[in-house]
């Protein structure tokens, strides 16, 4: 029984990818003629015109850059309040309520703000930008950041700066030396899931930007959609490339992934 459901768990969960794949070699036309899960003509068409007439490489380049730099800017920023929240108190244990009242700023829906956020960018000259998007979604990343990380660094024993401390380490070379190798694996599923979110953004990409030099995959993508027509195999192919960074990342960390998600599970 548990082989069948995990059978039936793997097909639900691949057969739509290997049918956009499939989809991303195929003509429009047999796209809309057939539902067959690979291609009968193999063609590579989807794939030149995405280079060629819809600027993939630039949206692809701006979503690796865009995402990469606010991730890290995010952990670096967020990781030092949790452990400053995780170690030193304030009154009235205002430090255990602080970090879920930073994450209320990711809670609330994106199109809530999204009109005060294109007239700060406006004023400040950060529309189509890469640092605007840069900016932007590191301030919503940091509140996740905080409320993961904060869990993590209550969990390593304070036994362990302490003796580095004793031994003439500054509190900010223990954090270095110490406690962020323990959180490592943290530090992954939290980046793996910050990734994710800010990498599959739409809304606030395409808000703040309008040019093929600062769009990101996600908008790119939807310029594949017309008043009169769907580009089916171009967008099955934006698909198959867009998941190949996001895929790549999530192996490379893979061996962190599990104990990471547990670290800071049990109190």
């Amino acid at each position: 029984m548990g082989s069948a459901t995990l059978v039936a768990v793997v097909v639900i969960v691949l057969v739509p990818i290997a049918f956009m794949v499939g989809t991303s070699f195929k003509s429009n036309a047999e796209t809309t003629q057939d539902l067959h899960l690979w291609p009968h003509a193999w063609t590579f068409a989807n794939y030149s015109r995405l280079f060629g007439e819809n600027f993939f490489g630039q949206y692809l380049r701006n979503s690796v850059v865009v995402c990469g730099a606010s991730v890290l800017l995010s952990l670096v920023a967020g990781s030092l309040a949790a452990y400053s929240l995780a170690r030193f108190k304030l009154m009235l244990g205002l430090e255990r309520r602080l970090g879920f009242a930073i994450l209320t700023v990711r809670i609330l829906p994106p199109v809530v703000i999204v009109v005060p956020l294109f007239l700060v960018a406006l004023k400040l000259h950060l529309l189509n930008s890469w640092l605007g998007l840069i900016l932007v979604y590191s301030a919503f990343n940091v509140s996740f950041v905080v409320w993961m990380m904060e869990s993590f660094f209550r969990e390593i024993p304070i036994d362990l700066e302490e003796a580095s401390m004793v031994d003439g380490s500054s509190r900010m070379v223990a954090f270095r030396r110490i406690v962020l190798p323990l959180a490592a694996p943290g530090l992954v599923a939290t980046a793996i899931f910050a990734v994710i979110v800010t990498y599959n953004e739409f809304l606030l990409a395409l808000v703040l930007t309008s040019t093929p030099g600062s769009e990101t995959v996600p908008v790119g993508a939807s310029t594949l959609i017309t008043r009169i027509d769907i580009d089916w195999g171009a967008m099955s192919a934006a698909g198959t490339l867009a998941a190949i960074p996001i895929v790549g990342f999530a192996l490379l960390v893979q061996r962190h992934l599990v104990r990471g998600l547990t670290l800071g599970a049990i109190k």
